[in-house]
């Protein structure tokens, strides 16, 4: 019976990733991932791979490896949004694998399963998968050097290596907390099975060293781009450590709110963001945590699950006392939710399935509803198709699983994350991005003035825009930036036209030049761009920040109130 399971749990995992493909086709939304793909883009443009900029400005923010994986994919695939998206996608499904093995190692191999199959089909993990940032390679590196280490715990010295080799990669996407998901599960469970005599073994210090010797492409990538040059401004000031930032500001520097990028602090926020980031999955979670304050829930269970456990845990609390939270933060121990998750659902005895069968149902009604209010309210193309395939998926899962069994809940948990997943990549997101006006006015220039140099004006964050227009375009942070290279392109087009016996050139006749300069600028800047360098306002376009939806844009009838305008124009 368990092999026949199993089956169906594989099918259920090719099932969740072929419909996961859909995101890789989508464009790149805004502010994160296009901000990060277009200094990807710059690394390709500029071939260097050491100094990170941000509209021809050196910037810190982020270590490399986020930026070093997607220029290569770049490299091979051409630059794009699909090449940007894949090597997340692929580090998604390592994962996967490796929470699968993990499982598989500490229970057995159905459970591996059920593992990466409740993680794939995670809210959070389908749309980062669309909204493609740094956290799901977090989540892989996290998660691989507690595998490794794990093993390395039991058997072969090379797994040392390989989960130094893994920490290091998550630090240099992160920084230098992600030890505290590494390091904190097995720390708590030497101290709980009273073994503490390993810290003093050689080959967890050999650990560290390796950890810090796999880090120095980083090190010295930032030493050569902040450190050698202490006349750099960061946040308006010189005397900026690279290193300093990197070992501290980025990461401690927001958990105790004393850095440079502060934010609030809410206990409940993990609490909260866990419910819809990790659906359908969620109660199941809650209820198996619950459940473990019971001391005969625990009785069979390994030991080292106790890493798993306090893993998430004090990870857990770390992100909830941070005054900077963001919700992306929790995917980072998604793989630990997954295995207490799946651990539980195999625990649950036949009263269990039916009350659990009956949560699901109200899950399942809940979020049609919600999808099919969304998708009346917002009004968007094909929206009574969306609605009739949510409705066909969510049939067939009680069609074909309609008992209350454990292989039934977790289908129909899956066929959830599946019609949720085509209902986003294949109607909402499309419609939504219509408003991401950089990257629309990017393809719009691309097609129509191909040859155009094309600027950027008093910018904001419309880093779409950066990614998607050909080539790197100028950055004029306010009017004098301008005036100069005005100025500059003058004086270039007097040199080249003196032979042709054409008169001086001035403002009024930049018309002439073969490559315009085309700006991208807000509403507010127009009626100076008319007034004071008669520009040519080309094509209009509407604007919304789309990570920060609410009811009055979701309202088709109300949008037009929260919609910003920018232009593309040329300059006469």
């Amino acid at each position: 019976m368990n092999g026949t399971n199993n089956k169906v749990y594989q099918y259920l995992i090719a099932l969740i990733v072929i419909v996961s493909v859909l995101a890789l086709f989508g464009d790149v939304m805004e502010p994160d991932s296009s901000l990060y793909a277009s200094i990807a883009k710059n690394m390709i443009l500029r071939n260097d791979w050491s100094n990170l900029y941000v509209r021809g400005v050196d910037w810190l923010d982020k270590p490399h490896l986020t930026f070093w994986l997607a220029a290569l994919s770049f490299k091979v695939f051409g630059i794009s949004a699909f090449a940007y998206k894949l090597p997340s996608f692929l580090f998604g499904l390592m994962g996967a694998w490796y929470l699968y093995q993990f499982a598989k190692d500490l229970f057995d191999k159905q459970t591996g399963l059920i593992s990466a199959l409740i993680f794939l089909s995670a809210t959070h993990i389908l749309v980062s998968t669309f909204d493609v940032r740094a956290e799901v390679y977090i989540t892989t590196f996290t998660l691989a050097a507690i595998y490794h280490y794990y093993k390395a715990h039991q058997h072969s010295f090379w797994h040392v290596v390989a989960g130094s080799f893994a920490a290091a990669c998550a630090i240099m996407i992160k920084g230098i907390f992600v030890l505290i998901p590494v390091f904190a599960g097995f720390i708590i469970y030497w101290l709980l099975t009273k073994q503490l005599k390993q810290l003093l073994k050689i080959k967890w210090w050999i650990a560290v060293v390796l950890i810090f010797i796999f880090i120095i492409p980083e090190l010295y990538t930032l030493y050569i781009q902040w450190d050698l040059h202490p006349e750099k401004l960061f946040f308006g000031k010189q005397h900026t450590s690279g290193i300093k930032f990197f070992f501290w500001d980025s990461q401690f520097g927001r958990f105790f709110n004393n850095g440079p990028i502060k934010g609030k602090g809410d206990l409940s926020f993990f609490l909260h963001t866990t419910l819809w980031a990790f659906l359908p999955w969620s109660i199941l979670f809650y209820a198996a945590v619950v459940n473990l304050f019971k001391k005969k829930n625990r009785i069979g269970l390994p030991q080292e699950i106790m890493i798993i456990w306090a893993s998430a845990t004090i990870t857990f609390l770390l992100f909830s006392f941070s005054k900077f939270q963001l919700p992306h933060y929790i995917l980072i121990i998604l793989p630990q939710f997954s295995l207490i998750t799946a651990v539980y659902i195999k625990n649950l005895e036949v009263k269990g399935l039916k009350v659990f069968s009956i949560v699901q149902h109200a899950v399942y009604s809940l979020v049609l509803i919600l999808l099919m209010v969304l998708a009346i309210f917002y009004n968007f193309k094909y929206s009574f198709i969306a609605i009739g395939i949510i409705i066909l998926i969510f049939g067939l899962a009680f069609i074909f699983y309609k008992d209350a069994s454990m292989k039934s809940m977790i289908a129909r948990s899956t066929f959830l994350s599946v019609g949720l997943m085509i209902f986003l990549s294949a109607f909402f997101y499309p419609a939504l991005l219509k408003y991401e006006s950089g990257m629309q006015a990017a393809k719009w220039l691309n097609t129509n003035y191909p040859l155009s140099k094309p600027a950027v004006l008093n910018h904001g964050e419309a880093f779409s825009f950066d990614f998607y227009v050909h080539g790197e375009p100028e950055y004029f942070w306010g009017y004098a930036d301008l005036d100069k290279a005005l100025a500059k392109t003058i004086k270039k087009t007097n040199t080249n036209v003196l032979s042709q016996d054409v008169p001086e050139i001035d403002i009024n006749r930049l018309h002439i030049f073969e490559n315009s300069l085309i700006i991208y600028a807000s509403e507010h800047e127009l009626p100076k761009l008319k007034a004071d360098y008669h520009a040519e306002v080309l094509k209009s376009f509407e604007y919304y920040h789309t990570t920060k939806l609410t009811p009055k844009f979701l309202n088709a009838k109300t949008r037009t109130e929260t919609l910003e305008k920018f232009y593309l124009v040329k300059i006469h």
